[in-house]
Parts: C-alpha cells; sequence; structure tokens
C-alpha cells in the first residue's frame, strides 16, 4: 500500500465509505455465523463448507483493509467547484470522433470510481490522459490497443456526480 494520495469525487469516496461500512456491520456477522455453522458440521480437515468461509472471510478482511486505505489516502476534489476551460480531474468532456462522427461524454474520476458502464473513466486511463490539459475544439491523440484515435473536444463542464448519473444527466 503506497502512500500517495487518490483524488476522488465526494460520490466516490461516499461510495467507498458505504461499502466500508456494509462489510463491517452486515458481512463481517454473517460469515462469522457461516463460519460457526460449519464448524458445527465436525472434521474441520475435509469440511468444505469451513474452509469456502474462511476464504470468504479472508477476502472480505482484505476488502475491508483496501477500503480503509484508499479513504485515509483520499484527496477529495469537488467538480461541482471546479470550472474552466481545460479537461482536468472531475471534468465530463463531450469528444467526437472526426472519422465516424459519432459523439461520448466520458467523466474522469479517480482510479476507484471508474465505471465504464456509465462512462466514468480513470483519470490516469489513455483516453484521459490524452485529454488532460484539451480545450475545446483540440484534438486529442489516443494510443489504444486498437491503435491511434483522434478524439475531439466538442464541450467540458463540470457537475457533482449525483446518483451515479451518466455525464450531462446528472
Amino acid at each position: 500500500m503506497s502512500g500517495d494520495s487518490i483524488p476522488m469525487t465526494p460520490h466516490g469516496l461516499r461510495k467507498l465509505k458505504e461499502e466500508l461500512k456494509h462489510l463491517q456491520s452486515v458481512e463481517r456477522g454473517k460469515i462469522s455465523r457461516e463460519i460457526e455453522v460449519a464448524r458445527a458440521h465436525g472434521d474441520l480437515r475435509e469440511n468444505a463448507e469451513y474452509h469456502a468461509a474462511k476464504e470468504k472471510q479472508s477476502h472480505i478482511e482484505g476488502r475491508i483493509l483496501t477500503l480503509g486505505d484508499w479513504i485515509a489516502r483520499s484527496e477529495v476534489i469537488d467538480p461541482a467547484k471546479l470550472g474552466g476551460d481545460k479537461v482536468i480531474f472531475g471534468a465530463s468532456v463531450e469528444l467526437t470522433d472526426p472519422e465516424t462522427d459519432k459523439s461520448i461524454t466520458y467523466r474522469l474520476v479517480g482510479e476507484t470510481e471508474a465505471d465504464l458502464k456509465k462512462r466514468w473513466i480513470a483519470v490516469t486511463s489513455p483516453v484521459a490522459r490524452a485529454l488532460i490539459g484539451k480545450k475545446v475544439g483540440d484534438i486529442a491523440t489516443v494510443n489504444s490497443p486498437g491503435g491511434v484515435r483522434e478524439l475531439e473536444v466538442v464541450k467540458i463542464f463540470f457537475e457533482d456526480p449525483q446518483d451515479d448519473a451518466l455525464p450531462g444527466e446528472g
């Protein structure tokens, strides 16, 4: 676990804290009960149910440690309080592919809250790195596994990601 700070939105921090609370207050108790039930079945050396529950407990405890570390190192940046004419962390960016004329909007967020289904991309991703510092009208060149892509910045806006809305819908 590194000592570097982790940029995230207030929404991202809230989600991490909710998951941590759930794991600590619900999942820990549930897995303890599962272990007790499995333990009551007898010989632990050949008790698959017991070993599976212990493994699940290990995963839960590992996740709790990871979440605690991320929360402790979080650097919260509120997109609703940002602005400007350049793409930075927290910005939502409407892009057009000049070759296909297709548009897409991405929100640049921290690694812990990236979710491609919502079009939230990690600020460390190749697309986000290509966009950082760009202004409306600029072309970002993205080196992707499928080859080099060019994306034109059409619009830059800042908003607080409420209710897991897609960029531009919140």
